[in-house]
């Protein structure tokens, strides 16, 4: 009896349904991508929609791939076999097609994976199909990365597979350059098609029908990206294949690209030409939960193996300094690595899209600004009471030493935020992520090659006219001439806080507990995030008995003026002035 053809495309729908049912545990947004797909499945019937999906193609995509072996790991020799969230992302990249044309109708792939899930394998079989099988004349495929480490971790298992598979450099006509070492090309003379690495900026001229970007939260600028995609414009169905792990620098431009890869998902950008999954845990999520690290590795047990991140697992339940690392790579959360202050999937939690500064006209508030130096980022903060409310917290009792619930009123808190630089700075190179964010609104820049204070004292004095300040936190660095001139107008009182642990820690604690127990709510303001991101707590020398800690950060690139202002900001409310009903009223919690 002839072989019975494999349907992928049942296997990638039948995956969807179970991602979607709970059967198969998964994130949010890996249901919404599968969500994605179905409803799209539902409205191609339509007349006016104008992509359908060819299960023909999709099959040939998926069959492709299992024709390869496998050429590293207790798998070598052995046939390539997908799995079904890979066979859902190759049916999805090749199936969906413009009805008018029948060209893809995919142009970017952005796919997040944590670390060891056989996303180099998946994508070392993009490039090979795209040069020889795509039906695309003089095809050019790069892998590219910011190493050529990096960047032949896609292309060395692809020259090896196809080193290794004669049908391939039969039917395809393909040859190869260089060692399995040291691979250099893989090209078809016939009409010149080529697959080659491609290390950081390359120059004008190339013209890409795929450019597979590996660990693109790796790079600090999108030079790379950007080359690929100008070259692209010549060819008709492109591929821009990004695939990465989460990264801890919140100001990349992969990170950009995360950010609108969840908005796709969400819906609240449209844009059809734009395939992502993002395999990660949910706001929420407990990963101190075995489960919960399941759920963020679809390959668990297969190329990830059971031994290996059950170990990740404990080391991050025991080793405080390897917590941050091993929830970015494992778990694919976006944050700092090294022994970052803030946990980014709870301060993500306390994000609230809907706040708006109008809406707390004629309340009291506090401000806080941070000044830096006058050529960086200065950071002004204004601090609202939001209420009271009651938070609940396990605490071991000391006599009996049960485990209780201990119920506490705790002030609640919004903030808002405005950031100033000067333009001098902003227009340096490597700070395109600045020059982005004065386009979006979230940066004030100033004339110049020092921030003009002018600026901040004249927003200060609007302030008080809507929001009137009970006091102004700030830092006597760089402050006297700000201040004198605030001083001269103000009804208010300006409050000198020095930086150092003593006056830091507590207000310090004070915020991670807010944040922790969801006590305080921001606008998702990018710049902040990044900043959030940045803090390193430190413990300050000769704490004695009492420990105290500051933030600092990891390099002078990280910023952290932001948190640092609103550490000073909770450590005002913290002294009194809040309401009587508040927590922290009259108690100068940090009196030293």
């Amino acid at each position: 009896m002839p072989e019975q053809k494999k349907d992928y495309t049942s296997v990638a729908l039948k995956y969807c349904k179970d991602i979607i049912s709970g059967k198969i545990p998964a994130c949010n947004y890996v249901k919404l991508s599968c969500q994605r797909h179905i409803n799209d499945l539902s409205k191609q019937s339509d007349s006016d929609y104008p992509y359908r999906f060819d299960k023909a193609l999709a099959n040939r995509r998926c069959k492709f791939s299992e024709a390869f072996t496998h050429v590293k790991g207790k798998w070598a020799g052995q046939k390539l076999k997908l799995e079904p969230f890979q066979i859902f992302i190759q049916c999805c990249l090749f199936g969906w097609i413009k009805k008018e044309t029948g060209k893809r109708r995919f142009r970017i792939s952005y796919i997040e994976l944590p670390r060891k899930n056989g996303k180099s394998t998946m994508a070392a079989t993009d490039g090979l199909y795209m040069l020889s099988a795509d039906g695309e004349k003089s095809s050019e495929v790069y892998s590219g990365a910011t190493t050529e480490k990096q960047a032949l971790e896609v292309f060395r298992p692809a020259w090896q597979m196809a080193q290794k598979s004669d049908g391939f450099k039969e039917k395809f006509k393909a040859s190869l350059s260089g060692t399995p070492r040291n691979p250099t090309s893989i090209y078809i003379l016939s009409d010149m098609s080529r697959f080659e690495p491609i290390v950081g900026k390359p120059g004008d001229g190339s013209s890409p029908q795929c450019a597979i970007i590996d660990e693109f939260h790796e790079a600090n600028t999108s030079d790379q990206y950007d080359s690929m995609d100008t070259g692209m414009g010549a060819r008709e169905q492109p591929l821009m294949d990004v695939i990465t792990t989460a990264g801890t620098n919140t100001s990349s431009p992969c990170y950009e690209m995360h950010m609108k890869a969840v908005k796709v998902l969400d819906g609240t950008i449209q844009d059809d030409s734009f395939f992502s999954i993002i395999y990660t845990i949910d706001q929420g999520k407990d990963y101190r939960d075995f489960n919960v690290w399941i759920e963020a590795n679809p390959n668990y047990g297969v190329s990830i193996q059971k031994d290996f991140l059950f170990q990740k697992y404990t080391e991050t339940m025991t080793d405080v300094n390897k917590q941050n690392i091993n929830l970015c790579k494992h778990l694919n959360v976006w944050t700092n690595a090294g022994t970052a202050w803030m946990n980014m999937t709870k301060w993500a939690a306390c994000e609230d899209k809907t706040l708006k500064i109008e809406d707390y006209k004629g309340k009291n508030c506090y401000i806080a600004i941070d000044l830096a130096n006058k050529i960086d980022i200065c950071a002004k903060i204004q601090l609202f009471s939001d209420g009271v409310a009651e938070t609940e917290r396990e605490v071991v009792d000391p006599d009996t030493g049960e485990v209780v619930i201990k119920k506490t009123l705790k002030e609640k808190f919004v903030f808002f935020t405005k950031f100033y630089l000067p333009e001098d700075t902003v227009n340096l190179p490597g700070n395109e992520h600045y020059t982005n964010w004065q386009k979006e609104g979230l940066l004030t820049v100033t004339s110049g090659a020092r921030t003009d204070f002018k600026f901040i004292e004249d927003d200060i004095k609007a302030d008080n006219s809507l929001y009137p300040i009970q006091e102004l936190a700030f830092d006597p660095r760089e402050a006297t001439y700000l201040i004198n001139n605030i001083q001269e107008w103000a009804s208010f009182e300006c409050i000198e806080v020095n930086q150092g642990p003593t006056m830091m820690s507590e207000p310090m604690k004070e915020l991670e507990a807010l944040i922790y127990d969801g006590m305080i709510r921001h606008d998702g303001n990018k710049i902040f995030t990044w900043m959030m991101g940045n803090v390193i707590k430190k413990q300050g020398r000769n704490s004695g008995p009492v420990k105290y800690y500051y933030p600092t950060k990891q390099k002078d690139s990280d910023k952290i003026d932001g948190p640092v202002a609103l550490i000073m900001g909770v450590g005002q409310a913290m002294l009194g002035g809040v309401p009587e009903e508040s927590c922290y009223s009259k108690r100068g919690l940090f009196m030293i």
